[in-house]
């Protein structure tokens, strides 16, 4: 199981980013000259093609923002009368039809399908749970949760109990309420420190006595 210092060192230790401030990273643009009809007939020609045109619906959704993806998705069901994920699924299968899935989900459905799959089944993926759990602000976890509720009828801090343990459990579950302190940008890593060097004597301590 991950220490509780390493997971602390995945933190976001500068506060909460500003919902205003522009993204300096990544490389999908939002697409100049943007027709979400134009994207959605093409869409539509390409799955009914015989033998599906996976090149067209590769060059449309791959050259998209996420935002102009969801137009695309909207402008689909309109003009098909069916849901664009349902289409491509039934069109497309192996790694191409994950991927395309996965660029038509919303961030927080993303990452909450995510969380879903380190959860399920025998073991818990740990590394994905400290992945994003810890690297969202409070905001976004918030929309995760409420993505994971509309996905999956349930709570994401319940599967997280249900799933885990001991520390790790306690840590993950106060983080993914959504209220870490981030007015604060001065960081006392000694303190850091100290709580793990103590969560470390204690799990020690455990296990003498057990």
């Amino acid at each position: 199981m991950a220490c509780i210092h390493e997971i602390l060192s995945k933190l976001k230790l500068e506060g909460n980013q500003s919902s205003s401030s522009h993204p300096t990273c990544g490389t999908v643009r939002p697409s100049t000259n943007f027709d979400a009809e134009k994207d959605a007939a093409a869409l539509e020609t390409a799955i009914k093609t015989k033998g599906v045109d996976e090149l067209t619906i590769i060059n449309i959704l791959t050259n998209r923002s996420n935002d102009q993806r969801q137009d695309i998705a909207f402008a689909y069901q309109r003009r098909t009368k069916k849901d664009l994920p349902s289409a491509l699924k039934g069109a497309l299968s192996g790694h191409l039809e994950t991927l395309l899935l996965g660029l038509m989900k919303t961030p927080p459905q993303y990452d909450a399908s995510e969380l879903k799959g380190a959860m399920k089944g025998l073991g818990t993926d740990e590394d994905t749970l400290i992945e994003i759990i810890c690297s969202r602000d409070n905001q976004e976890l918030q929309a995760i949760q409420a993505a994971y509720r509309e996905l999956y009828k349930t709570e994401l801090e319940k599967d997280i109990v249900s799933d885990t343990s001991g520390d790790f459990r306690k840590l993950m579950v106060a983080l993914a309420k959504g209220k870490r302190q981030g007015e604060s940008s001065v960081v006392d890593y000694e303190k850091i420190d100290q709580d793990a060097r103590v969560s470390r004597c204690m799990a020690v301590h455990v296990s003498f006595m057990t």
